[in-house]
């Protein structure tokens, strides 16, 4: 009987150290994984490894109108939606999961809209804030232009902290614009907030740019605020025809996004994706069409340009040039979990 109890005691006492190394093993193993960071769409947090295939530049709905003139009461709703959603489950049909929609406030972002395709589609939409400086400010409202770079902040991380406009849907990148010329002071005041605004929030800087002044003026803004290169989407880099500035710009770490793909642009485009192969740079490379969209200015909303060219085209082209299925994969899935991951990028 004694043996039996000292054998039962010797059992517990070694189950349990066997059980504390293990907790502590586990703990040691758990703290050493990586944080799986987020992306925020408008139904809601996702991790960034669930983005899938994306097409990172796209329009639902764009309102040309103007700041002062444009609302949710130039277009309806369920009008907007019987139109744009077979383009939405054309491109699920093709493997896509998630579309960013970048139309900014006061040129017809539409938040409840977007939240209402996404669920409809099951594609998954990522929207904005940030304001569009370009167009000589034409969509900027009437306090852009009396506010501080801070105060202009200020508002979009708001709606970053408490939702936009009350509706429960929050933005998952600062999208802005200046114009395709050296920086105006409302082009760099909006640069100077989306700093500002990304340092507070995480959230990236999708800048629609275009020519290689203006982008190396913002990459200055960038790094007079302490914003690492890498919280930048040069948006348009496809109309800077001096590719070698481009390639330099990604060795600092900003994002190349060549946009408003076309089959005529296939060449171009692909010739693009080599060239960043090449110097080891296909990680820093965005494709899209900037295609679309609902316009409330035209009968019906206009004609819909649809989101089906890269993958008619583009990709069999890329295929032909001899990038690899992972290759690609690094460009349409790997690349935007990565730009879209909410994190503070700071200059070292």
């Amino acid at each position: 009987m004694k043996l039996k109890i000292h054998f039962l005691q010797l059992f517990m006492h070694y189950s349990i150290h066997a059980f504390m190394h293990f907790s502590l093993f586990y703990l040691l193993l758990t703290s050493c994984q990586p944080e799986q960071r987020k992306i925020i769409t408008v139904v809601g947090e996702i991790p960034a490894s669930e983005i899938g295939k994306t097409l990172h530049h796209e329009h639902l709905l764009v309102d040309f109108i103007g700041a002062d003139s444009t609302g949710y009461h130039r277009w309806n709703r369920d009008s907007v939606v019987e139109k744009v959603l077979p383009y939405l489950l054309e491109i699920k049909k093709l493997g896509y999961k998630t579309l960013v929609e970048c139309t900014p406030a006061y040129i017809g972002r539409d938040p409840l809209l977007l939240k209402m395709l996404s669920v409809k589609s099951g594609i998954q939409i990522i929207t904005n804030t940030g304001y569009y400086s370009a167009v000589g400010g034409k969509f900027i409202p009437k306090h852009g232009f009396t506010e501080t770079a801070e105060q202009l902040a200020n508002r979009w991380i708001d709606e970053v902290k408490s939702g936009i406009e009350g509706t429960g849907i929050y933005p998952g990148f600062i999208k802005i614009a200046v114009e395709r010329a050296p920086l105006q002071e409302i082009n760099r005041k909006v640069v100077e907030a989306a700093c500002i605004a990304h340092k507070a929030t995480g959230l990236t800087i999708m800048s629609h740019t275009g020519l290689a002044v203006p982008a190396y003026q913002e990459i200055e803004i960038l790094k007079q605020f302490g914003v690492h290169p890498s919280a930048f989407i040069w948006t348009h880099a496809n109309n800077e025809k001096d590719w070698g500035k481009i390639v330099d710009a990604a060795k600092m770490g900003v994002w190349i996004a060549f946009d408003k793909f076309e089959q005529k642009e296939t060449e171009s485009f692909s010739e693009f994706a080599l060239l960043m192969k090449k110097e080891g740079l296909l990680n820093r490379l965005l494709f899209s069409h900037d295609a679309g969209w609902y316009d409330p200015m035209k009968p019906g909303g206009g004609t819909f340009r649809d989101f089906t060219a890269i993958e008619k085209f583009l990709i069999p082209a890329l295929k032909e040039k001899g990038l690899s299925v992972k290759e690609i994969n690094q460009i349409f899935e790997l690349n935007p979990a990565e730009v879209f991951a909410v994190k503070v990028r700071l200059a070292e």
